[in-house]
Formats: C-alpha cells, sequence, structure tokens
C-alpha cells in the first residue's frame, strides 16, 4: 500500500489529527460521564486507552518483536475474554431470555453476534488491499473500538450492576493489540500516533451509550446481552494465539534462527497463556465474590 504523506491517519512527521481529536473528545465525554454517574464505564474507557497507548508506545519504540511476548499477550487476553463473556453475559442472556419466555432468545442473540462479527471482520478486511488515502488497518481498529465501546455502554445501560471485572477483561486485549499494529505502521513508516484514536475509540461511544435509557424489556434485554456475549466470544476467538504457518507469529519467528522449533515451542506458550487468563479472571471473581 502506498504511503500518503498528507494522510489524516497516518503521518511519520508529525501527530495524527484524528488521535489529536480521539483524545480531546474522550476527555470532553468523561466530563460528560462523570456528571452523570458513568464510573465504571469511564473506568473501563481509560483503562483500555492507556492499554492500547502504552501497547502502541512499546511497539513504535520496539527494535524486534519477542515471539514468546507477543503469544503470552494474546494468549492472556483472549483468555480472559472468553472466560469473562462465558461466566457474565452468556448466563445473562440466558436468564433474562428465561424471563422472558425461553432461554433460546438469549440464544439467538450469541448466534447475531458470533455471526455479525465474523461477518464485519470478513468484509473489513477486504477494504485493508483498498488503495485508498489513509491507513485501512488503523481505520478498521477504529471502527472496532467504537463498536465494542458502544456494546459495553449498553450492556452497562442495560445492567448496571454488573461489576468492572467484565469490562476491565473484555478490553485486555488493547495493549497486545497496540504494540503488534503499532510494530506493522512502522515496519510501513507510518506514525503509531494514528492509534490514539482507536485507543479512545472504546471511550467515545461507551461513555454516551451508558447513559442512554433503556427499555427494561426482558426479550431486548437478553438479545443485546446475547449479542453482546457472541460479539466478544468471536474477538476473544479472533485473539487466540495462531502458531500456524503463515499466521503473525510465524511471521515473527521467520526472523529468528530454528524457527520451526521455535513455533513448535510457542504452541505450549499459546495453550499455557490462554489457560492463565482464563485462571486469573476465575479467581478474580472468587476473590471480589460477596
Amino acid at each position: 500500500m502506498p504511503i500518503n504523506e498528507r494522510s489524516v491517519f497516518n503521518n511519520s512527521g508529525r501527530p495524527s489529527a484524528l488521535g489529536v481529536l480521539g483524545v480531546l473528545g474522550l476527555l470532553v465525554l468523561s466530563t460528560v460521564g462523570v456528571a452523570g454517574g458513568a464510573g465504571k464505564v469511564l473506568v473501563i474507557s481509560w483503562v483500555a486507552f492507556v492499554a492500547m497507548a502504552l501497547g502502541a508506545w512499546l511497539g513504535s519504540r520496539a527494535d524486534r518483536t519477542s515471539p514468546h511476548r507477543l503469544v503470552w499477550g494474546y494468549g492472556l487476553a483472549s483468555g480472559a475474554m472468553v472466560t469473562s463473556a462465558a461466566m457474565f453475559l452468556v448466563p445473562q442472556a440466558m436468564g433474562l431470555g428465561t424471563a422472558a419466555g425461553t432461554p433460546r432468545i438469549g440464544g439467538i442473540g450469541i448466534a447475531l453476534g458470533i455471526v455479525a462479527g465474523y461477518g464485519t471482520h470478513t468484509v473489513g478486511h477486504r477494504l485493508t488491499h483498498l488503495d485508498t488515502s489513509f491507513d485501512t488497518t488503523t481505520a478498521a481498529i477504529a471502527a472496532h473500538a467504537l463498536s465494542a465501546g458502544l456494546i459495553i455502554g449498553l450492556v452497562y445501560a442495560s445492567m448496571p450492576t454488573l461489576g468492572l471485572l467484565l469490562g476491565l477483561a473484555i478490553v485486555s486485549h488493547k495493549g497486545p493489540a497496540g504494540y503488534a499494529a503499532a510494530r506493522r505502521l512502522r515496519r510501513d513508516g507510518k506514525s503509531a500516533t494514528a492509534l490514539l484514536l482507536p485507543a479512545a475509540g472504546v471511550g467515545l461511544t461507551a461513555i454516551p451509550s451508558a447513559l442512554l435509557t433503556l427499555p427494561q424489556t426482558p426479550v431486548v434485554n437478553a438479545v443485546v446481552f446475547g449479542f453482546a456475549a457472541g460479539i466478544f466470544l468471536h474477538v476473544a476467538m479472533d485473539f487466540l494465539p495462531n502458531c500456524e504457518a503463515g499466521s503473525e507469529i510465524d511471521e515473527v519467528c521467520s526472523l529468528h534462527e530454528h524457527s520451526h522449533d521455535l513455533l513448535d515451542e510457542l504452541r505450549s506458550h499459546a495453550v499455557g497463556s490462554t489457560v492463565t487468563g482464563a485462571a486469573l479472571v476465575v479467581l478474580a471473581w472468587v476473590t471480589v465474590a460477596p
């Protein structure tokens, strides 16, 4: 893809205009969230921002990518996301579906979320091959962050009693995602400051949607929670460390000697990291549960 020096998404000589605007927007909305009492969503939004911004900062300065760190970053995040969605969103969807007449309503929402996540990811990948004036990878990450924030805000608006653990686990992938994206941008000679927009993206949509007054209808809430569970399960599965030939991790391993042996070793780390991420969520739940 050719580099457009005037792109608002990426300019290696100066900070990204959209990235700066994203941060300013998050600051403004944070004051609105404080006034509206959206404390939990504010914490989740800023944790997502700091995680991706820090990951991008580290990725833009790394001379080489450590495959072990990449696997553990993805594995911990995906394991935490799968477990959180299964523990906190799926039971809510099924319970609300039961209240509406049948738990299958929640199941419909889960199926819709998984299919929608797959569909948008697959179609969105086609956009990365288009010759446009902006970096489409950054735009795709931003779109994902904005949509995830919208869902997080709606979930917490529907069920304010939900704890912070769910939201924090859901955005745990922002760190490794920011790191990997910044490494790709650096290889293309582009500025990683564009990633400030997707870093702020969760808060840009989560805070306004969390302040909405939603109808407390079991059918609607069952579909919303099911859809959220399906979306986040899809994202979590997409972040599972892929140690197969042609994957991102395989590309990193190809830069090292004995890359085939290293890839075999990383498969064990992939399993260990995902199990650890899942166990940490369960441990945190047991610790904070009343």
